[in-house]
């Protein structure tokens, strides 16, 4: 075996801090930069410092060889991307504001890749012709941008990211279903040998587009995405993604539709107080805006709508708010008093708990009236069932009915079967084996490399800093010389042999270091396994520790070398 390189912390340009910085909220933005391992180089710009380099090409070397395994075939496709292809397909406009839109000193307009599955779509039209040519699978790992908002949690939320993006081409949806099969088995690997905790979920298609879509989500606290699990049965799904039957109701049995009077209640909480009665029993009314429209979203009263829904149901369309200013001059839209039935000038979505033979108490269009057992069907129409509730829980799991539980995690992984959206975008086709032409279809998969790094560190870690999982760590042993010459004398020794042997060593000779900082650095930076040259070294008495378990053991030169190679 080679000899791997010994890292001297001497020598190696990072420094650790004692304190975490004053803008990081979430547990791997604060050890990733105590660590040494990134800097902020501006908002949602990061630097990758020595060590984390390592981190980070140990994940691409994972995703590299996982991708290689099914036959994925390595291409490297410009960051910096002319905009007609994006035009072609919507998305230039579609993307919104999280594009990074350019100019060059000639006019022309230019876009930041997002991601790419326009530029793999030219490239297999340019080099296949038949049917002979797919099926295809092909992947980079390469920088990606978006235009955050608001950049934050370090390296998790950042507007430059490193991704892996693959995409596959065949002729036939059952090729697709092959192409994305392989997909999801490999990404199970790359996981697992990641040693990340994941959950695949049933996600939504986005801005991607396509038909079928699944997330792999690791659950982490700092996590930005919320997942449904169910603890009876396999289903899995982003909250987002999840959907419920339509259950009409015999409504034979309700009374007329009514109004009552309801002085100041504006509100679903001065309602249900007002008349005793509990927030399901009322019909809450939002009203947006799609490009310009009104258009009101129905939900039950003691639900919340969620927006993200509502933008996925309409989109590209832009989704806002209602004003004060649109009531004006709109008789028919009185406002803290809006119930569905007479809105004749209003599209009017629903979820599905409103179904058909339900009934509510709603706003009766009149300032200080509500109507009672108005109902679903009967007396008013519902333009577009769509589920728009904030999921919560304990709600019903579709599948068997269980309550399901609610976690947070983070996105590290995303597959998606396309469809022809771009290849009927961009008419990517090749002569079949009648030689006549065939509509290519695609798959999209994406693993976020560097996401992957935080959502390690958000999972791998303890009270005093990170614990790598070895295949990723920056290296295999993490040998601390205690702070005399004996001791630095052997700790450099023994890197040397150990180096020898083909593992990958960091070894802490700095001198005019206290060993107590040596000691909390070398557990912040979080090597599997650390070394001490210590009291012991004339000896030739080494300490070994375990950074996961703690545990300890004295053990000779030979001992320690046999161990660490074992």
């Amino acid at each position: 075996m080679a000899n791997a390189p010994v890292q001297r912390m001497s020598q190696l340009m990072a420094k650790t801090l004692r304190d975490d910085p004053a803008d990081a909220e979430v547990l791997s933005h604060k050890l990733l930069v105590r660590a040494g391992y990134v800097r902020r180089t501006a908002a949602g710009i990061w630097t990758w410092l020595p060590l984390g380099k390592k981190v980070l090409a140990n994940v691409e070397r994972i995703v590299r060889e996982e991708m290689d395994a099914i036959g994925g075939q390595e291409v490297l496709l410009p960051a910096l991307l002319p905009r007609e292809p994006y035009e072609a397909t919507g998305r230039w406009d579609e993307y919104g504001p999280e594009l990074f839109r350019l100019h060059d000193r000639k006019g022309g307009d230019y876009l930041l890749g997002p991601t790419h599955e326009e530029i793999f779509t030219l490239i297999v039209k340019d080099q296949a012709s038949s049917y002979k040519d797919l099926p295809v699978i092909l992947y980079q790992i390469q920088t990606k941008f978006r235009d955050e908002a608001r950049p934050r949690a370090g390296i998790l939320r950042g507007r430059e990211f490193l991704m892996k993006d693959s995409y596959s081409f065949d002729l036939e949806d059952d090729g697709l279903a092959q192409s994305y099969a392989l997909h999801r088995q490999a990404y199970q690997r790359i996981f697992e040998r990641l040693g990340l905790d994941y959950r695949i979920c049933a996600a939504t298609a986005g801005a991607m587009g396509g038909s079928k879509s699944e997330e792999f989500l690791a659950p982490a606290g700092a996590g930005e995405d919320t997942f449904a699990d169910c603890p009876n049965c396999d289903f899995a799904a982003n909250t987002e993604a999840i959907t419920y039957e339509l259950r009409e109701q015999d409504a034979a049995g309700v009374p007329a539709a009514e109004e009552i009077p309801t002085p100041d209640t504006p509100t679903i909480e001065t309602l249900a107080a007002s008349l005793g009665v509990p927030a399901s029993a009322t019909l809450k009314n939002l009203l947006v805006k799609v490009g310009g429209e009104i258009v009101a979203v129905g939900v039950p009263g003691d639900r919340e709508v969620d927006m993200d829904k509502v933008e996925a149901h309409f989109a590209p369309a832009a989704v806002e708010l209602v004003t004060a200013e649109d009531f004006t001059g709109r008789p028919d839209l009185v406002r803290g008093y809006v119930g569905p039935q007479g809105l004749d000038k209003v599209r009017y979505i629903a979820d599905p708990r409103v179904a058909p033979g339900t009934a509510w108490i709603t706003g009766a269009n009149k300032e200080h009236t509500h109507a009672r057992n108005v109902v679903a069907g009967r007396d008013f129409t519902v333009d577009a069932y769509v589920d728009v509730v904030v999921v919560q829980e304990g709600d019903p799991c579709p599948k068997c009915g269980t309550g399901l539980k609610l976690d947070r995690a983070i996105e590290i992984g995303h597959i998606f079967q396309l469809g022809r959206k771009y290849t009927d975008a961009l008419k990517l086709d090749v002569l079949g084996q009648n030689g006549k032409p065939v509509r290519v279809t695609m798959g999209s998969y994406g693993v976020g490399v560097s996401r992957a790094v935080a959502a390690l560190a958000e999972q791998h870690a303890d009270e005093h800093g990170l614990v790598w999982p070895k295949e990723v760590a920056p290296a295999d042993v993490h040998v601390v010389a205690a702070g005399k010459a004996l001791q630095t004398e052997l700790a450099l020794e023994v890197s040397g042999k150990l180096a020898a042997a083909g593992l990958r060593v960091l070894v802490d000779d700095r001198a005019g270091v206290s060993p107590g900082v040596k000691f909390t650095d070398a557990e912040l930076i979080g090597v599997p396994q650390i070394l001490v040259a210590g009291r012991r070294s004339a000896e030739g008495v080494l300490e070994l520790k375990d950074r996961r378990s703690g545990e300890r053991e004295e053990l000779t030169v030979d001992e320690a070398i046999a161990r660490l190679t074992a």
